[in-house]
């Protein structure tokens, strides 16, 4: 099983079962200690946010541990990036808007686990020629787009940079793609930039 086959596996994963909803984040508030945590437990759009996230992290949990190649690998790679992720998280208290910065790590986040690990099928695909490159771009409709790049052996994720950076996606340690309506661009993690047109 690889993540590319099994988007509706992940997607019923998310099913609503009835009885379980609830008000509060996927956390124990009782526990709560940053600022960002204590935020969370106020604010229910915010704790409907973590709740959702919460669903994400465990259908992708699914399906790394699904794998037919490298299961465990993959499993204990993304617990401990998710545990990057909350600590990266807790650190919005250095920003001038703690709300807005909270927000953006949720949908940054759900936009990465959807595109790394298919839990949706993506609502565009390209082929894409960059200089030398040759790229396979997915782009996911999540509330934040999520981006997947293939190129040969590797995969690179990640997301729209903001809501009002339409087109504009950073790629996790991997640079930046620019999927514009008049021009198309791929960087690399070294500022390197080239011209894309689709394949």
């Amino acid at each position: 099983m690889t993540p590319r086959s099994i988007p509706l596996l992940a997607c019923l994963a998310l099913s609503p079962v009835a009885g379980l909803a609830q008000d509060g984040p996927a956390f124990d508030c009782a526990k709560a200690e940053s600022s960002a945590e204590k935020l969370i437990c106020d604010d229910a759009d915010l704790a409907a946010l973590d709740r959702r996230l919460a669903d994400r992290f465990a259908a992708a949990v699914e399906v790394a541990e699904g794998l037919d190649v490298g299961a465990e690998e993959t499993t204990d790679t993304l617990r401990a990036m998710q545990r990057g992720w909350i600590s990266g998280r807790d650190e919005c208290w250095k920003e001038s808007d703690l709300r807005a910065c909270v927000e953006t790590e949720y949908l940054q986040r759900e936009a990465e686990l959807v595109a790394e690990f298919m839990l949706e099928p993506p609502s565009e695909t390209f082929e894409l020629t960059c200089g030398p490159r040759a790229l396979t771009v997915d782009v996911f409709a999540t509330d934040l787009p999520g981006l997947r790049v293939e190129e040969g052996d590797s995969v690179y994720v990640g997301a729209q940079l903001a809501m009002d950076t339409p087109g504009t996606y950073y790629m996790r340690s991997a640079g930046g793609l620019v999927l514009g309506d008049g021009s198309m661009s791929v960087s690399d993690a070294y500022g390197e930039e080239h011209a894309c047109q689709i394949r």
